[in-house]
């Protein structure tokens, strides 16, 4: 099984994924996981920051 958030289907992305994470402030990250913001907007964040949302609920 093809694994979607690593090799080819990343170059068809801005940026090939990669920013800012705006939770933790990671930089040059592949934010490839969506997440909520403070007030409730949708982001993408990093893998770590997807975990950590994961676990607050």
């Amino acid at each position: 099984m093809s694994k979607n958030k690593r090799g080819k289907a990343l170059y068809s992305t801005p940026s090939r994924a990669r920013g800012t994470c705006p939770i933790c402030g990671s930089t040059r990250i592949k934010l490839l996981y969506f997440g909520k913001g403070p007030e409730g907007e949708k982001l993408t964040v990093c893998k770590k920051c997807d975990g950590k949302q994961q676990q607050a609920v």
